[in-house]
């Protein structure tokens, strides 16, 4: 306490039981005030309920954030731009909403005049950097606490510690899984999934039907993009939220979505990852299909190595660097000409481009048929060909010996 004014601490408050401990903790440990974060993502959270809890426990003040559009306003959508997605099947779901979060601990903690930001990771993830990195380009002189990766309880020792403090929590019995989600995707791990030969039983899903129980009639869906974002679904013009919660809706029932992988972690280990993401799943694809049709080969190529380049700095945490700016710039120049419908088959767990339309197509029929109307000139072929396979005839001419081994 300085001048007769405790210190504060902001943190990223979930509602369950290990950031309610550590509310306590921080304010004993630290002699500080609390104040807590509760952001909407799109989860399924009592979101007032976890507010109110963070009061009763000793909270000073606890904000509660819908950031649902500027999430995918500001983080999704420049991601499916760039075509992120981790060692090509996660989307990126929980390392693009980390940025986020991180932004607006950082804004209340300077409302506040806090001298640290605390979150509940622990230290063998990927989200404590993300959590740390964003927070110390945004607010260098803000100390990070992560009261997980310092106390050593294990969950029954954090019962206990609530229990003799009286804290007002409702001790729920242990899922089975770890999960996290929000409006993008849903990760599960843990328990039995930490065996990579089980299956993940249908318990672990929550978004998606079963394919085997899908809809035996496929359905089609026509989304429209412009600067290669996606503005309309089947016609109708959807705000991006409405966009990705109606196709949520649609591609789960259809079982669209699920992921199973061996992840790289950053932090140095292998795990092994289930996601549900059922919309990014069928945006991904659709948007992928049109840059087909209207970026050229060269585009293509480069902006494929770029890809896995923007998704691995969004995975270790660096969206708040110069770098991610860097890139974003050329994906915007990219995605001047992307624009166009896609129509895309969801069926049995799969969600399948299955036509695609352009006005700016760089596919030109008259080009590519072998029918009436065929415009290449079909001779040229010969004088390229010539030139094309120069340096061949000139090296077997030359050094021919052994090369038909």
């Amino acid at each position: 306490m300085a001048n007769g004014v405790k210190k504060k601490i902001v943190l990223a408050y979930s509602g369950g039981l290990d950031t309610s401990v550590a509310i306590r903790w921080l304010q004993e440990k630290y002699d500080a005030d609390v104040v807590t974060m509760t952001m909407d993502l799109g989860a399924n959270t009592a979101l007032d309920d976890a507010r109110q809890r963070a009061l009763r426990i000793g909270a000073i003040r606890a904000d509660v954030i819908d950031a649902r559009e500027e999430f995918v306003r500001d983080y999704v959508w420049p991601a499916l731009q760039a075509g992120a997605i981790y060692e090509g099947v996660y989307p990126l779901a929980t390392a693009l909403a980390r940025p986020l979060i991180a932004k607006h601990l950082v804004r209340i903690a300077l409302e506040e005049q806090a001298f640290a930001v605390a979150h509940g990771c622990t230290g063998k993830g990927n989200d404590q950097v993300r959590f740390d990195v964003s927070t110390g380009a945004l607010a260098p002189h803000l100390k990070v606490l992560a009261p997980a990766r310092e106390w050593g309880m294990t969950r029954d020792q954090e019962i206990d510690y609530a229990r003799q403090r009286n804290l007002p929590l409702k001790i729920n019995p242990r899922s089975a899984y770890s999960t996290d989600e929000n409006l993008w995707g849903r990760s599960i791990e843990a328990g039995d999934l930490e065996d990579p030969m089980n299956e993940p039983p249908e318990d672990a899903f929550d978004w998606t039907v079963s394919p085997a129980k899908a809809p035996n009639e496929p359905q089609y869906v026509e989304i429209t993009f412009r600067d290669g974002l996606p503005v309309s679904v089947d016609g109708e013009a959807l705000s991006p939220l409405q966009l990705v919660e109606h196709l949520h809706r649609l591609a789960g029932a259809h079982g669209v979505g699920r992921i199973d992988h061996i992840e790289n972690r950053l932090v140095g280990i292998k795990s092994r990852e289930v996601y549900e993401a059922p919309a990014a799943a069928v945006l991904h694809a659709a948007h992928r299909a049109l840059e087909y049709m209207t970026l050229t080969k060269d585009q293509l190529r480069f902006k494929e190595r770029m890809q896995q380049e923007y998704a691995d700095l969004v995975y270790n945490g660096l969206w708040f660097s110069a770098h991610r700016k860097d890139l974003d710039a050329y994906v915007r120049s990219t995605q001047q000409y992307v624009r166009g419908t896609v129509r895309v088959k969801l069926f049995k767990g799969q969600a399948t481009v299955v036509g695609r339309d352009s006005d700016v197509a760089l596919y030109q029929h008259a080009l590519a048929t072998y029918d009436v109307g065929d415009t290449f000139d079909h001779r040229a072929a010969e004088g390229f060909i010539n030139i094309y396979g120069l340096p061949v005839r000139t090296q077997a001419r030359v050094q021919g010996k052994g090369l038909d081994k």
